[in-house]
């Protein structure tokens, strides 16, 4: 631009020195219908220059002027965003202390001026959630996504936490499904998933982000076990609410054979089986266990079990014994079954043999039964004030 100015003055000074030196300026008529300007050359040059320099020295007021505008704006808008800055510093003091009705009053007055307006809203939702100010937390939720735009993962975030707060569980669970399309393993979506699952006996649901929960590492395996055991567990009070023993078993032979052989698993089909009044499927459920790995769960159904077979049962006990030892549980049990079915001296063996291991005051209430029947009323006396000391013991 100077350069141009400098090329300029140089031109204008050649129009105007060069008549001069020549003798002779020239003459410039302007014509209109109401004037006649008559001038020399050298004075038109000097009219122009002039101009110029008129043109120039407006501009450089309207620059100054305007200059000092955004200066001001500045000054003010920079003193709107120290205090956004000191009233959020403060609101985290006062959510240390729990005082929520401070923190949504400092986050939400002059956040739009704060570093991040949106983060600002969204904790002054939560802060008016915790007071259940529904109407407070709609509110700022809905000016965080106005200032989101395209970004509207964590203010979707924020509103199924609310959700889950005011126990809205399905507006919770349709939230969360809309999350994981977008976000799958996001470990605050997967967090949020389950609560929402969980509440809603989504158990299908919940089955499927079990494997994204392992991989984004949210919780430990013993929760997510838990958690897996829980979801069978609603699957099958489904299933048995919805078409009794027959859904039950369908939906069981529709699992995996991965599925079926867990053995948490098959204590709980075989139990919901016994509910419904299946003994024998649910006998066949806990010998298939057995066959594969010993398990107490189990061998403490036996003696739920009414089939007209109980012979498999204790043949399977018998096998136990010899293969893992005279463990108090299984002679205890093998004890229960032979009462079943009236061999009292053989009951009596099993309940001593259990006995002479770890004492127990439901043996000494069964061996004393069994003594009853073999004609020993003195000796069953003795068994059940054994038994009676021994809950007094343990139960001062």
């Amino acid at each position: 631009m100077l350069k141009v100015l400098i090329l300029f003055l140089l031109l204008i000074a050649g129009v105007v020195l060069g008549p001069m030196l020549a003798g002779h300026q020239g003459y410039v008529l302007i014509q209109t219908d109401n004037w006649n300007i008559e001038t020399s050359v050298t004075g038109l040059a000097i009219i122009l220059l002039l101009s110029l320099v008129i043109i120039l020295f407006v501009e450089w007021i309207l620059r100054r002027m305007l200059r000092t505008g955004v200066r001001t704006r500045g000054w003010f808008l920079g003193r709107k965003g120290k205090r956004a800055r000191k009233q959020t510093n403060a609101a985290l003091v006062k959510l240390a202390e729990g005082d929520y009705r401070q923190v949504e009053k400092l986050l939400s007055r002059n956040a739009d001026h704060a570093e991040q307006p949106m983060v600002n809203y969204l904790l002054a939702a939560e802060a008016a959630q915790q007071r259940n100010d529904d109407t407070r937390a709609n509110q700022h939720l809905e000016r965080a996504a106005e200032l989101a735009g395209s970004d509207q993962l964590p203010v979707e975030i924020t509103r199924v936490r609310i959700q889950l707060a005011r126990n809205e569980d399905h507006a919770a669970r349709n939230g969360v499904d809309r999350l994981l399309e977008v976000a799958p393993r996001h470990p605050e979506v997967l967090r949020l998933a389950e609560q929402a699952y969980v509440r809603t006996g989504a158990w299908s649901a919940l089955l499927d982000i079990l494997p994204s929960m392992e991989k984004a590492q949210v919780s430990d395996d013993v929760h997510r076990q838990a958690l897996k055991q829980e979801a069978w567990l609603g699957l099958m009070n489904q299933a048995m609410a919805d078409q009794g023993s027959d859904g039950l078993k369908r939906w069981w032979q529709s699992q995996s054979r991965k599925t079926r052989h867990e053995t948490a698993l098959q204590v709980a089909m075989a139990d919901h089986l016994i509910v419904c009044n299946d003994h024998e499927t649910a006998q066949q459920i806990v010998l298939d266990g057995l066959k594969r790995a010993y398990d107490e769960r189990l061998i403490l159904l036996m003696p739920r079990l009414k089939t007209g077979n109980p012979e498999q049962l204790e043949k399977a006990l018998r096998h136990q014994i010899k293969q893992h030892g005279a463990t108090p549980l299984l002679h205890s049990t093998l004890g229960q079954l032979l009462m079943k079915h009236g061999e009292w001296e053989l009951a009596s063996e099993a309940f001593r043999e259990a006995l002479k291991q770890r004492p127990d005051a439901f043996d000494y209430a069964w061996l004393a039964d069994t003594l009853d029947h073999q004609h020993k009323p003195e000796e069953a006396a003795q068994m059940r004030r054994d038994g009676l000391l021994l809950t007094l013991k343990n139960n001062p």
